[in-house]
């Protein structure tokens, strides 16, 4: 979690950081929303703290407790329900886990949660019962992590994650990828990250700088789950990353009152593409405790999939998938005679 007050002298998106709304009472008045809801708020950020950057506040529309941003980000009493088949590591990280912070799940590449900070908290995170402290390659933990993916040759890709690397300072980042371009057989590096999108001033020179010294090949993937999220601010952000030679793409979850129609899927892969970024994965809603609620059934899922395929390129239809603990890769979701074919 990230704690504190903008510091004289730091840099804008450090001040934003410190700066996004914690308060669930200070949430609801900033937006012109009901005061009853603040108790339900309350018990639900007990249970997982709110954490709102102003930036992407700003993007929310007043006065509409269904806003589909603002769903995000809300914390609401349904998420007290427990709901048979829920898990608090739905997708089976920890038995992934091999070293503190690195997770191998998949051929040839190995998950890093080179922190447990984020600049918002989603209120479907799958890793909202993650235990960063015992669980996370940070500061003096990056040695044996390293040292890990080092000794397996098998490794050809790291994904930094988190938590979301993107609020490590750019030094520490430096620090780590130093460490990781001295290990021969390592050829990419991936970020997934919801900063750019949340903080667009994260992308500031020191930052591009950095990407700029990299030797491994970059790939960031983004997550946006509504075009309203992308403003004038992300588009700026994203041309300077792709710019400084970092190939985007996004990641989408399938939320129950965010993006659960054709029509907004559609409108996001369109503006995905205004802004430089190919649609990568739409997810089926990982069972984490808490989320039921934003959940959608397949059979809907594959339906908007299919108008999907039917109005954009295939370039533009991002690929259905669902996540099973112990499976060799991302499950794609089909419907029922369909191949899964684009045009």
């Amino acid at each position: 979690m990230i704690h504190g007050t903008p510091q004289a002298g730091q840099a804008p998106w450090r001040a934003e950081l410190a700066a996004a709304v914690c308060d669930p009472e200070e949430l609801l008045r900033a937006l012109g929303l009901p005061a009853e809801l603040l108790p339900a708020a309350r018990r639900a950020h007990r249970l997982f703290p709110l954490r709102v950057p102003r930036a992407y506040l700003a993007r929310i529309i007043p006065g509409d407790p269904q806003d589909p941003l603002l769903r995000q980000v809300l914390p609401l009493d349904l998420e007290e329900r427990v709901v048979p088949g829920d898990a608090r590591d739905p997708v089976g990280d920890l038995a992934a886990q091999l070293v503190p912070g690195v997770l191998h799940k998949y051929e040839g590449r190995v998950l890093l949660t080179a922190t447990g900070a984020c600049a918002i908290h989603c209120r479907y995170c799958f890793r909202r019962h993650f235990p960063y402290a015992q669980a996370n390659a940070a500061r003096d933990r990056w040695r044996p992590a390293v040292a890990h993916l080092a000794a397996d040759p098998s490794i050809r890709e790291v994904i930094l994650s988190g938590g979301d690397p993107l609020t490590l300072g750019d030094d520490k980042l430096a620090d780590l990828t130093r460490a990781l371009e001295e290990v021969p057989h390592i050829k990419r590096l991936r970020l997934h990250t919801r900063v750019p999108v949340v903080i667009p001033s994260r992308v500031d020179e020191a930052l591009l700088d950095w990407f700029g010294r990299i030797s491994l090949p970059v790939v960031m993937v983004l997550h946006v789950n509504h075009a309203r999220e992308i403003d004038e601010a992300v588009v700026g952000a994203c041309t300077r990353l792709r710019k400084a030679g970092v190939t985007l793409l996004n990641q989408a979850v399938l939320l129950a009152g965010v993006n659960d129609d054709a029509d907004t899927l559609t409108q996001l892969s369109e503006r995905l593409f205004e802004a430089g970024v190919l649609p990568y994965y739409l997810h089926m809603l990982d069972r984490v405790a808490g989320a039921a609620h934003f959940a959608v059934e397949e059979t809907s899922a594959t339906g908007f999939l299919d108008v999907l395929r039917a109005r954009l390129p295939g370039y533009l239809v991002p690929r259905l998938v669902r996540e099973e603990a112990g499976a060799a890769a991302k499950l794609p979701v089909f419907a029922v005679g369909v191949d899964g074919g684009c045009r």
